[in-house]
């Protein structure tokens, strides 16, 4: 009787973290499509709200035309904002992960240090994805009232 209680007990166990497996590896397949090299081709806000997002001292509008490339294997990657008029030039290594399958977070990483050092960072919401485009969602504090941004980006190559 012993021997069948921890059979059944061992068995239930291997189906709870199998399922978890599954579930990791299902939505870790889903974010691998979003390896390479991307452009945000809008973002969209309340245009009334000075909204300067990720700590760049830079306007929202900035970040129309930056690079974006991901690596999913290492969950590095690192964006480029080309500059000019009011906007500033900016190359940024970053280190992303993927939460609940929605949840694209990411840390600015500085020369020398390592991503568990780094403990503030940006979480946006993906609200789309398709193999050439995919949504994400932020929201943002300004005076005293959370602004939505929607960034929208395009595939620019496959590496």
């Amino acid at each position: 009787m012993k021997n069948l209680l921890l059979a059944g007990i061992i068995g239930a166990a291997m189906t709870v973290s199998c399922s978890t497996a599954k579930t990791a590896q299902s939505n870790k397949a889903e974010f691998l499509k979003l390896k390479g090299d991307w452009q945000i081709t809008s973002v969209n806000y309340d245009k009334n709200f000075k909204v300067k997002p990720f700590d760049e001292g830079a306007d929202a509008q900035c970040f129309v035309g930056s690079n974006w490339r991901l690596i999913p294997n290492n969950w590095s990657g690192s964006y480029t904002i080309n500059g000019g008029g009011s906007c500033p030039s900016v190359i940024q290594p970053i280190k992303f992960e993927v939460v609940n399958g929605n949840e694209f977070k990411f840390k600015k990483m500085l020369e020398g240090t390592k991503a568990k050092a780094v403990t503030v960072g940006y979480t946006l919401n993906l609200i789309s994805q398709t193999e050439d485009q995919f949504t994400l969602e932020q929201n943002v504090p300004s005076n005293g009232e959370n602004v939505r941004i929607v960034y929208n980006f395009e595939r620019t190559s496959l590496k």
